[in-house]
């Protein structure tokens, strides 16, 4: 072995010896955020809005690839906010505004909705460019 590998080598096993000395960190929590702690965060002003949260709070936090009326209407329930009268005009009123579209399949055999990337900027931006 020559020289410039072999300091190389050395280098290497002093800066990974450093790297596995530092402090272990947990960067990545185990705890989750409720849907209540959501709304508080992005401060929906309606329903139009909350169910837009409700969509966004789905996909980002529970994983799920779509979701129906009920689904929404069960994060309402979780939330303990007053769950609309017609999730559906307000899932409609989302997909107007093009924050929603219906997805290609159906979920237990009901229709099922995805956010879109505008719907996801909507939300992320806590509605700032749409309260104009």
């Amino acid at each position: 072995m020559d020289e410039e590998t072999k300091r190389l080598l050395d280098d290497h096993e002093r800066r990974i010896k450093v790297l596995e000395e530092l402090p272990k960190s947990d960067t990545k929590s185990n705890k989750t955020k409720s849907i209540k702690e959501f709304f508080l965060e992005t401060n929906p002003s309606n329903d139009i809005e909350k169910t837009a949260c409700c969509g966004y709070f789905l996909e980002n936090y529970r994983s799920t690839s779509c979701f129906t009326a009920k689904d929404i209407e069960k994060i309402f329930r979780e939330a303990r906010e007053t769950i609309p009268n017609n999730i559906n005009y307000k899932i409609n009123k989302c997909i107007e505004k093009a924050w929603m579209m219906e997805h290609d399949e159906k979920k237990d055999d009901l229709k099922a909705f995805v956010m879109t990337t505008g719907g996801e900027n909507a939300v992320k931006s806590k509605f700032e460019d749409h309260k104009k």
